[in-house]
């Protein structure tokens, strides 16, 4: 009798456990104070508007903010302020046409400005999108749902940040000086970072890694010294702590993989670390959750790649798009449209494109897939690798009939304007938008989820670095069509002149392009292993 008591006593003590622990998150964050967090107190979306709206005041002046590296921000914010305010840090009026150059020092005020601000985004950008998603536990298919929408709300946000910024803040600047243009954003920067700190208590933190360059290099250097010992069939022969935490601060362990079976060679233990027992070495001995990450790394790389293609198309906004706007009918009535203005078409449509996504077409998708977030990250940037294609296809088609209209006006040899009205572009800005949320959305989301644990922000990074090199990609491929249709003496595809050009030959081509890559992304996608996160 004493026995069941015994035993129904640990079943109810078990259970109490078990419900104490269910309080807590599971993916081992912790307060601001390095404590175990309580999910009701902390994170959630409770948390995420003073994240979300610091990033959106960091919008009014471009596009990308978190803490030591917000002090540079807002000190280049305030050096730019003074160098467009104080008289002896700006040139001097102009006279008439004559416009006094900078001096030596009044350009060095500047670019030390612009210097802090890059810096400031470099640190900040690929980590704002990971700490707001560590905001929502893993290990809680409730707070996994809600993580999937605020990477929707994230991107909402920097949008609502980009329209008040090419709006109000250009005509601020444009019509009551750039003193006050960029004293304003400054100002709200200095208020959202203030926001920022306030919501300290209620933030939850992922302890840190350590450097993952460093990590990756250890395996890199541990498997070339071990490149003659053979790698055992049994995985469970390879090196892993003892632990149900990794040796990694602030990551679970990884499950082993069988691709990529050289890197395997830095977690076989040799007999002279077996006859020691010092294990201690990580340039000589890893983890397999530290082999993991390289592999990790490596396997999303293809899927990686092929956001540079997309970040090509989505430079032409701020580039041909413009140009093609320019030779078109900018006036409505006695009112003119400035081209370049046209692209907050494309922030309008990631505005109308989030809310419809996360509230509509996620609920309906969830019916049919099964899945949490209606589409896997996989698939959701494979549709807006799609519609990218859509897009370049309407910039060309408008193109056609712009030429055609030249030709029928006998326009073609004259750098005029042709009568076709711009709103002829919004078509292509739409698709744009809706492309981005797809695509730009998806990879936040997919970079995060499949990244370890200790290397999500350096990931994020890494998406974002496809923005850079497909302006690069942009500017290569133009170069190499202007010389290769330039040829002869012809006026090649985007002349001077578009009227006489064929601008929507490069639109056809970058479509093609964008056809290609998404072949490729399908190829990569169907390839790709998820991490097994333990």
């Amino acid at each position: 009798m004493g026995s069941v008591d015994d035993d129904s006593s640990l079943v109810e003590q078990g259970l109490l456990q078990d419900e104490e622990s269910r309080r807590y998150t599971g993916d081992g964050s912790v307060d601001f104070k390095g404590r175990p967090v309580l999910k009701e107190n902390t994170g959630n979306w409770r948390a995420c508007p003073f994240i979300l709206g610091k990033h959106s005041f960091f919008h009014l002046f471009s596009y990308a903010l978190h803490n030591l590296f917000c002090s540079f921000y807002i000190y280049g914010m305030c050096t730019l302020t003074l160098s467009a305010s104080v008289p002896a840090l700006k040139p001097a009026e102009c006279v008439g046409s004559i416009c006094p150059s900078a001096t030596p020092s009044q350009y060095a005020v500047f670019f030390f400005g612009l210097y802090m601000i890059a810096l400031g985004t470099g640190g900040i950008k690929p980590c704002v999108s990971s700490f707001g998603a560590d905001q929502f536990d893993d290990t809680d298919s409730q707070e996994r749902i809600k993580k999937g929408s605020f990477f929707n709300w994230f991107y909402f946000s920097i949008n609502i940040g980009a329209l008040v910024s090419s709006s109000l803040i250009v005509w601020i600047q444009e019509n009551r000086g750039w003193g006050l243009g960029f004293g304003i954003p400054a100002l709200f920067m200095g208020l959202a970072i203030g926001s920022f700190f306030i919501g300290t208590p209620l933030y939850r933190f992922q302890k840190p890694g350590g450097s993952p360059l460093t990590r990756m290099c250890q395996v890199v250097v541990a498997s070339f010294q071990k490149r003659n010992l053979a790698v055992p069939e049994d995985s469970s022969l390879l090196y892993e702590t003892p632990e149900k935490t990794s040796a990694i601060e602030g990551s679970r362990k990884l499950g082993h993989s069988d691709e990529l079976r050289c890197l395997d060679r830095a977690a076989v233990v040799s007999e002279a670390e077996s006859k020691t027992g010092n294990y201690s070495n990580p340039w000589r001995l890893c983890t397999v959750t530290q082999v993991e990450e390289l592999k990790i790394l490596i396997r999303m790389f293809p899927v990686w790649a092929t956001g540079i293609i997309f970040a090509a198309v989505y430079a032409q906004m701020s580039t041909l798009f413009v140009e093609q706007g320019t030779m078109m009918d900018t006036t409505i009535g006695s009112f003119s449209i400035p081209p370049a203005s046209l692209s907050t078409f494309d922030v309008i449509s990631v505005i109308f494109w989030v809310p419809v996504y996360d509230r509509v077409i996620v609920p309906i998708a969830r019916k049919f897939t099964g899945k949490e977030r209606g589409f896997t990250e996989l698939q959701r940037m494979g549709i807006g690798l799609f519609i990218s294609i859509l897009c370049m296809s309407a910039a060309a088609v408008v193109e056609i009939v712009r030429l055609q209209l030249a030709k029928e006006l006998d326009l073609v040899d004259k750098p005029v304007a042709v009568p076709l009205s711009i709103f002829w572009q919004i078509p292509q800005y739409f698709l744009l938008g809706a492309a981005e949320v797809f695509t730009f959305v998806g990879q936040l989301e997919f970079f995060y989820d499949q990244s370890p644990d200790a290397m999500r922000s350096l990931c994020s990074a890494l998406s974002l670095l496809t923005t850079s090199l497909g302006n690069y990609l942009s500017s290569f491929i133009l170069t190499v069509v202007t010389y290769l249709t330039t040829q002869g003496g012809k006026p090649g595809w985007i002349p001077n002149n578009l009227n006489e050009g064929h601008l929507d030959n490069f639109f056809w081509l970058l479509a093609g392009l964008s056809l290609l890559n998404m072949l490729v992304y399908i190829v990569a996608a169907k390839r790709y292993k998820q991490k097994k996160a333990t």
